[in-house]
């Protein structure tokens, strides 16, 4: 079941964040991208103000075989970027786990994607490779996209986020159990039956969501 995950990451941890240095005030759009594993190059366009070397400190990385402005409307410059794609750690992770490219976004201090990977596991692969390549990723959401009214929690609400994940870390379902719904219960300032009734809530909806939807998608025939 394909996964979608929101991230952001630090412009100077990975090579077109660098390549690309943004000036206070401007931002970056990502346009297109060629297949990951051969030479990239992508297509974006820059909004604001930007350094007048711009362009020539981005001819001056090892990287880069060229840079050209292809159009320009009000405040937007649209540039295509002849590049190696294979010096990149973070790109490289997102090509060998699979994942594709939905969006991406830049700044002077931080880039956002949207990704979508086939397959919650290889969302983990990508996590482990960029760790291990030092590459300082942040997922900020993750969500079904065959059940996207899920949100980035799988439906449970703020209350039974908290309630499970609580629960979870303070061994409720641990054996022996190290605490009960009435610890709980105090805790949240609430009943015993409220708190053993908003759990059941968010196991049922998690389960329906995650496991329940990727058994859906898994059976759902192919166009």
């Amino acid at each position: 079941m394909a996964v979608l995950a929101h991230l952001r990451i630090p412009a100077g941890t990975f090579e077109l964040g660098q390549i690309l240095d943004m000036t206070e005030g401007a931002s970056i759009k990502l346009e297109t991208l060629v297949p990951l594993g051969e030479k990239a190059v992508p297509f974006f366009s820059v909004h604001g103000t930007v350094a007048s070397t711009f362009e020539a400190n981005v001819r001056a990385h090892d990287s880069v075989t060229s840079i050209t402005a292809v159009s320009e409307h009000d405040d937007s410059i649209l540039y295509a970027l002849d590049w190696e794609v294979g010096a990149d750690s973070f790109f490289r992770s997102i090509a060998e786990t699979g994942a594709t490219i939905l969006s991406a976004t830049g700044g002077p201090d931080t880039w956002a994607f949207e990704l979508r990977f086939p397959t919650y596991e290889t969302l983990e692969a990508f996590r482990e490779h960029c760790s291990a390549r030092n590459v300082l990723v942040e997922i900020d959401r993750i969500y079904n996209p065959s059940r996207p009214e899920s949100g980035p929690f799988y439906g449970l609400t703020q209350p039974q986020r908290e309630a499970l994940v609580r629960a979870v870390e303070g061994g409720y379902y641990s054996i022996p159990r190290r605490v009960s719904t009435k610890d709980l219960a105090e805790e949240f300032g609430i009943s015993d039956q409220a708190v053993t009734e908003r759990l059941r809530r968010a196991i049922l909806t998690l389960v329906d969501n995650s496991l329940v939807a990727a058994m859906e998608a898994e059976s759902e025939p192919e166009e």
